[in-house]
């Protein structure tokens, strides 16, 4: 049998990163990304595998009929293997049969909001509906992902003074007060007593997505670990790379719930996640079209939110996380290893005989900026708030199981993603 070796020098050869918090917005939602483009946008960054978000396409992803019209999207489409969330929402957490028929239809687990998504047919769930789903979950050892926040007051009314102007971006911050994360947070960990070994609960997992609150609500996460809860925490690039004091005037490209806190905040984030106590990292690139981003008339209040970064996972976190002397073992941990267990994805996550030959290689020191020559594959790279920025971290070629799908901002011509299902 004929070998190819392909010497990448001094190059980094790492296990492909793994990003379990993506919305690519098929069906339904293709002019906001899709599958095509965002695939590629992962494999241009040296993601091999994503697991999408059960909303913001449409229908949203809460019935194995759901899931069949999204599996039926990703045909031809995917340069990169995915999996996928289910969403729990009031009808199928009280219509168990339902929520039965998405599990067994190969999710990897469902996400709630416990506040409202913006998504209409995405409805938010109470801590009621939560209990109600858990013990399905637990009887088919799935995860459940929240969205951690409880709206305390009715949004923008009760904190806002008439002189605050929704171009600033700390009028936007007051609407969303850390006090909302902790709500949520107290509440889910009330239940998560009853999921550690020998629990009523034993065989569920709650995972809180996106965490920006790096006091109260991590302490609480630390204390239900600490007394052995099957719970964990994720926090996302733009936490880390970015603070609320440095988000000028009407750029609303900065604008995710949870908010981007102070300086302060980010850094006891870094330290969590360098202490262990934040499990992994993601991206939740959340994208939309740019007319909903306001970008011309700079109002907080009224653009829509999240953050578009799947390219640039890997390159935001070496580059700001150099100054916290963070190492490719690290990077690895925390993008491939963790993320792979958490999500049960047995083939993925380490290079080790047996597993998917899935890799990344890439150049730590290779600068650049991500300016109107660079090729950026996102479906609208205007909105991303990483435009304007100087990266570090040049990635040369990524692997998909042994194939090659990217190799100097050139992309395979055939798509040979897989989606991945849970038995």
């Amino acid at each position: 049998m004929h070998q190819q070796v392909i010497d990448y020098g001094d190059a980094v050869v790492m296990p492909g990163l793994i990003d379990v918090h993506v919305h690519l917005d098929e069906p339904g939602r293709t002019e906001w990304e899709g599958f095509y483009t965002g695939t590629r946008a992962a494999a241009a960054g040296g993601v091999t595998t994503v697991v999408d978000m059960p909303l913001n396409n449409h229908p949203t992803t809460v019935s194995k009929e759901t899931l069949e019209l999204k599996l039926e999207a990703t045909k031809k489409k995917l340069h990169v293997d995915a999996g996928f969330w289910g969403g729990l929402i009031p009808e199928n957490a009280l219509n168990t049969s339902i929520l039965e028929g998405l599990l067994s239809a190969g999710v990897l687990g469902v996400k709630s909001f416990m506040c409202p998504s913006g998504i209409d047919d995405f409805p938010m769930t109470t801590i009621d509906h939560i209990k109600e789903g858990l013990p399905v979950l637990a009887k088919h050892r799935k995860r459940l992902i929240v969205h951690s926040e409880i709206q305390l007051n009715s949004g923008h009314t009760l904190e806002l003074k008439d002189n605050d102007d929704p171009r600033h971006y700390s009028t936007y911050l007051k609407t969303r007060p850390p006090s909302w994360e902790q709500a949520a947070i107290r509440e889910l960990v009330g239940v998560t007593k009853d999921t550690g070994n020998g629990g009523p609960l034993e065989g569920a997992h709650v995972h809180i997505v996106h965490l920006s609150d790096s006091s109260a609500s991590l302490d609480m996460i630390k204390e239900a670990k600490r007394r052995g809860d099957s719970i964990s925490v994720e926090t996302c690039s733009h936490y880390l790379a970015f603070s609320s004091e440095e988000i000028k005037d009407g750029d609303t490209r900065f604008k995710c719930s949870p908010p981007i806190r102070d300086a302060s905040n980010r850094e006891k984030l870094w330290e969590a996640l360098l202490e262990g106590d934040i499990d992994f990292l993601t991206s939740d690139h959340s994208p939309t079209v740019p007319e909903l981003k306001l970008l011309d008339e700079g109002n907080f209040l009224k653009a829509w939110g999240g953050i578009s970064s799947l390219q640039f996972d890997l390159p935001i976190t070496w580059s700001y996380g150099k100054k916290h002397g963070v190492t490719l073992e690290q990077l690895s941990l925390w993008w491939s290893k963790r993320p792979a267990e958490f999500a049960g994805l047995e083939s993925k996550g380490d290079i080790e005989v047996g597993k998917d030959a899935d890799f990344v290689v890439w150049q730590p020191e290779t600068e650049f900026v991500l300016d109107d020559k660079y090729p950026v594959f996102i479906k609208n790279p205007s909105i991303s708030a990483y435009m304007g920025k100087k990266l570090s971290g040049q990635v040369l070629a990524t692997f998909v199981r042994g194939n090659l799908v990217f190799k100097n901002g050139k992309h395979a011509p055939k798509a040979c993603g897989v989606p991945i299902l849970a038995k």
